[in-house]
């Protein structure tokens, strides 16, 4: 029950960082600023997600999906933003 779990977290914070990867363009001007923006929040989900499963110290397989939750969990809060810029109909900034 617990892997069902930590897979539909995993699947949930991967549609929240593809969500942000997607509208990212949609609301930043310039080519070099999207660029800038998706290539920050990839490290900073490679890099937390890297702390997470290293630090839990968990099966192969457990591990992966622990770093797919650290990177999605970082892109969660663009992903809300993007989301409520797209509702209240902003441009790009």
């Amino acid at each position: 029950m617990e892997i069902l779990l930590t897979v539909a977290v995993a699947v949930l914070l991967l549609t929240a960082a593809a969500y942000a990867q997607y509208r990212i363009p949609y609301h930043t001007a310039g080519t070099a600023n999207v660029a800038l923006t998706r290539g920050m929040l990839i490290l900073a989900g490679i890099g937390f997600g890297y702390v997470g499963a290293a630090g839990a110290d968990a099966p192969g397989g457990l591990a992966f999906l622990l770093f797919l939750i650290g990177f999605g969990l970082v892109h969660t809060p663009a992903a809300i933003l993007l989301f409520i810029k797209r509702e209240r109909g902003a441009g790009r900034s």
